[in-house]
């Protein structure tokens, strides 16, 4: 069998032909397993056919998520047997006719098997995760979380998940770009609005995989736009009526924080409202698990928002959509040190500190429309809408040096006179810059689609409309003072020659984007399709660019002060964009029970026009170029708990049009801008293949994923450094060899009883970055820097957990070996390492307590300040009371010995940055939670049981189902 699916990876067209010519001749038999009391659908129930002459197993299977199974034997009389623990068994004759090659059984009841549970089993505890083709289902259930805890919580013990200071989130290496509630889309694209208000004690499963494109689930043909999401089912029980959380704080250091949501779940229908303020940075909830933190957000942060979801559905309309406003105050201080690789016997060193305060307020409006008029027609409209505006201050303070001055940036910033400190020898620049940047940002988008089936299974037409338009006016004002340590000493005045640079620069920018695209599928064998499509695309861009410079004695917060700016005619640019795209695209895909193939390639003719005026110089250019897409993507299914998946695609990319005029811009006169005429386009080949398995039996998982990128002629930068101004020239350039390999394994194995499992997550990343960067006008290979970086982590887990208490033990190693052709002194190896526990207990008398303590280390870097020991601990107790404890009282402790801190280090070619940011981590909140739930059915609010959990956290293992 191995052999048989690696030949058809790499001999496509005899694997086609093969699995064309392979007959079916079974008869396909499905229903769905339920509890026989409750109706709720049996997950992982084992189904048999058994023959009727020695009850030998003739095919088998497990029900999904749904309760739903499907299996497969050739025509005959045969006996269908349904088990699972703590069920008695279900056994039915079936008739399989080959007249006939789908039997529905429709619902099949187990009853509860008395003996069994008294004798047998005391309780089945819900595996953490399972692997059903391509989809991972996790169980919320299997992870405890503190009370009132949101969405983030859960999200972060999920095995392979990792949620970044940024909110980030990835599953094995994906990021996920959506979040679905019970298959509808929630907030659009925006997952931070689920993560961060979605309180985990509503939901049932979190479901990650990766979603077809509108396109694509039209017309079955994958076009490379899927994206992963996380799909999220709420609990049976709570999944009618209303149910809402209130959830309100206060702390110390002047901390705040609250939430509200209000849901509506009737029907199938969503109705949702959510609003949130705080100033905590989204911190989450403490003893919610160990391992190696860096601080969540850099700064401090305020952010308020609100927001209206819903989605509805009939029999032949689904629409849906969100309205979010959101405002964000963000005020962050960082200190940072670097240096700068400028040849393999010299470096440029910098010293600075930042201080900035952005505000930012959006508005954004999504809709979605389905309508199915006839069994044969189906058309979706996506209308969009935001609205942003961005008022962001900052001031800087940087010193650049051409040999390390071995002191802090703090002690620099504190000197009166930096040669008191340093000598002048080694100070190239110092630089004191203020700007003010303003922004309003409209933005209308659309999308028709229109697929419509022509009789023949498989044979449809589509056509797919976009329309796009931007309106962004933005104008920057800046002040900067550069003093000058190694100019010419004719330019010298008492030693050091000093720049002001005032301006003010306004962009207005109008974009307007049209496509439509047509295809058109066509069966030509059993399980076989071909798809023809053609895209054209328009777009115009305009930009007018004007830069006035201000008075030496002017300052940022002066504003625009129309008599006495002067307009500088060298440096304002204008430019309008012309793009014309069409392509043309064919794909195979073939379809067979366990496989599927889609195999294709696009050929895009580009014609592109730019009219360009900066100062004297003004171009009116044409280019025209071809670009080549080739994919491939190949799933095969050895079960329905055991996924192959083998991806590749090939993608062209043009130079931009501006890169490639003879232009210099000297805006900036530290970092002037050269265009290149030479450019050539880059081609970026992606090869990634993923396999996850399931056993149910044993409750062991192992997910796998490995990728390869390569860029051929990568346009990236060639940098020339001025060593008596510190500034730079850059001009983009065509270099080959930047490539990265990353492979990740994941196990999750229940042991003893399944009450205690075991976690690890193990990746490895290999980089090999190449940059050109000298002080030499003129570059050679010699000047090319190689850093090759490797990077291997190790996550562990080890979980207990019963009915009412949950340990875990935790440890992560991060190791990251660099090698830098320029300098051998900047080679790296470094480590960062953390081990810690976490538990969460309940008390009999409706009190939970949980607290986690991790040991988090670095160890192996030059600066010793970086080589530190942070022991983080954090803790939260929390009372429920009221009826069917629907308050809560909790209070939370974060970072009770005040060891925290904020450092992170960043590595390229060109380059090693140390950066330190100011945040607030130790406090303490007090916590209120209110949680409603009307008409959500006898389970709706889940009552305290004795030794049990009630909801507010996330706790109880279900007795029988998973």
């Amino acid at each position: 069998m191995k052999r048989w699916v690696l030949g058809l990876l790499l001999m496509a067209t005899g694997a086609i032909s093969a699995f064309a010519q392979s007959g079916g001749g079974k008869v396909t038999v499905s229903g769905t397993v339920v509890d026989g009391t409750d109706q709720s659908p049996v997950i992982q129930a084992g189904v048999q056919v058994l023959s009727v002459k020695d009850s030998s197993v003739v095919a088998a299977n497990v029900t999904d998520v749904d309760g739903k199974f499907r299996v497969a034997a050739r025509p005959g009389k045969y006996l269908l047997k349904i088990s699972y623990i703590g069920y008695r068994s279900d056994f039915r004759t079936v008739y399989l006719n080959a007249n006939r090659p789908r039997l529905n059984m429709g619902e099949i009841p187990l009853e509860i098997d008395a003996v069994m549970l008294g004798e047998a089993v005391v309780v089945a505890e819900a595996p953490e995760v399972i692997a059903k083709e391509d989809t991972l289902v996790y169980n919320s259930s299997a992870y405890r979380v503190p009370e009132g805890s949101a969405l983030e919580e859960l999200v972060k013990k999920l095995p392979g998940a990792e949620v970044d200071e940024s909110g980030k989130i990835t599953i094995n290496g994906k990021e996920i770009t959506k979040i679905m509630v019970d298959g509808k889309e929630f907030f659009a694209d925006d997952p931070n609005v689920a993560m961060k208000n979605l309180p985990v004690n509503i939901i049932d499963k979190v479901r990650a995989y990766d979603k077809q494109s509108d396109m694509a689930k039209m017309t079955g043909i994958d076009d490379g736009e899927e994206e992963t999401v996380l799909d999220l089912s709420v609990k049976p029980e709570l999944n009618k009526g209303w149910i809402g959380n209130v959830d309100l704080a206060a702390g110390t250091e002047d901390r705040y924080s609250g939430k509200m949501m209000v849901n509506r779940l009737v029907g199938g229908n969503q109705f949702t409202v959510i609003g949130s303020a705080n100033n905590v940075n989204d911190a989450g909830f403490p003893g919610g698990g160990g391992g190696f933190r860096g601080g969540s957000q850099n700064g401090l942060n305020a952010t308020k928002m609100i927001g209206f979801n819903y989605a509805v559905t009939t029999e032949k309309l689904e629409s849906g959509g969100s309205v979010n406003f959101n405002y964000k105050d963000t005020d962050v201080r960082s200190k940072q040190n670097s240096e700068t690789f400028v040849s393999s016997q010299s470096s440029s060193f910098k010293n600075a500190i930042d201080a900035s305060r952005n505000k930012s307020t959006n508005m954004k409006a999504d809709f979605r429309l389905e309508w199915k008029p006839d069994t044969l027609t189906w058309l979706m409209f996506r209308p969009r809408f935001t609205y942003g505006k961005t008022d962001n201050g900052s001031s800087s303070n940087s010193f650049t040096f051409n040999e390390d001055p071995e002191l802090t940036t703090d002690e620099l910033v504190a000197a009166d006179d930096i040669t008191s400190l340093v000598s002048e020898e080694k100070i190239i620049n110092t630089i004191v810059r203020n700007t003010l940047s303003k922004a309003d940002n409209i933005n209308a988008q659309g999308m028709l689609l229109v697929n419509r089936r022509l009789g023949k299974p498989g044979r449809n037409i589509t056509m797919r409309m976009r329309y796009n338009y931007t309106n962004n006016d933005s104008e920057q004002f800046s002040a900067s003072h550069t003093d000058y340590y190694q100019t010419a000493e004719e330019a010298l005045a008492n030693g050091v020659m000093s720049e002001i640079l005032n301006r003010y620069i306004t962009t207005p920018t109008r974009t307007s984007d049209y496509a439509v695209r047509l295809s058109y599928s066509e069966p030509i064998f059993k399980g076989g399709f071909l798809q023809f499509s053609y895209d054209f695309q328009y777009r115009n861009s305009k930009t007018e660019n004007s830069t006035f410079d201000m008075p030496d004695d002017w300052a940022v917060n002066q504003g625009f002060l129309s008599d006495q700016a002067v307009f500088n005619t060298d440096l304002s640019k204008n430019a309008e964009y012309n793009y014309f795209n069409h392509q043309a695209e064919v794909q195979l895909r073939v379809i067979r029970n366990k496989m599927r193939f889609n195999v294709g390639a696009s050929f895009q003719p580009q014609r592109s026009t730019l009219s360009y005026t900066m100062g004297d110089y003004s171009i009116d250019t044409v280019r025209t170029v071809f670009n080549f897409t080739p994919t491939l993507d190949f799933r095969y299914n050895f079960s329905k708990t055991s996924q192959l998946r083998v991806n590749y695609r090939g993608r062209s990319s043009q130079p931009s049009m501006t890169d490639l005029l003879p232009i210099t811009d000297d805006t900036d006169p530290l970092n002037v801008k050269l265009g290149n005429p030479g450019l050539k386009p880059e081609f970026t080949n992606t090869l990634r293949i993923f396999y996850n398995t399931f056993n149910t039996e044993k409750q062991r998982g192992v997910m796998t994923h490995f990728s390869f990128q390569n860029v051929m002629n990568d346009i990236s930068n060639r940098r020339t450094y001025d060593e008596t101004t510190g500034g730079y020239r850059t001009m983009p350039e065509n270099i080959n060899g930047n490539w990265n390999l990353f492979g990740m394994l994941g196990t999750n194995t229940a042991l003893r009883n399944k009450k205690f499992t075991i976690n690890t997550f193990t990746m490895a990343r290999y980089n090999n970055i190449v940059s050109y960067i000298s002080s030499r006008e003129t570059l050679s290979d010699t000047d090319k820097n190689k850093t090759r970086q490797l990077v291997m982590s190790e996550r562990l887990r080890g979980t207990y957990r019963n009915d009412w208490w949950e340990l875990s033990l935790n440890g992560s190693l991060t190791y990251n070996h660099s090698r830098n052709s320029f300098q051998e002194q900047n080679n790296m190896d470094t480590y960062q390492f953390s081990y810690g526990a976490s538990t969460n207990f309940r008390l009999p008398w409706n009190m939970s307590v949980s607290t986690d303590i991790s040991q988090n280390s670095r160890r192996g870097y030059t600066d010793n300040s970086m080589n530190r020991d942070e022991l983080i601990w954090n803790a939260q107790i929390s009372q429920d009371f009221l009826k069917g404890n629907a308050a809560t009282v909790s209070v939370q402790f974060y970072d009770i010995l005040r060891r925290q801190s904020n450092i992170s280090r960043t590595i390229s070619a060109a380059m090693r940055q140390d950066t330190e940011y100011n945040a607030i981590y130790s406090y303490c909140m007090v916590h209120f939670i209110y949680r409603l739930n009307l008409f959500g059915g006898k389970g709706g609010r889940a009552p305290m049981g004795p030794g049990g959990f009630g909801n507010g956290g996330h706790h109880g293992p279900g007795p029988r189902r998973f």
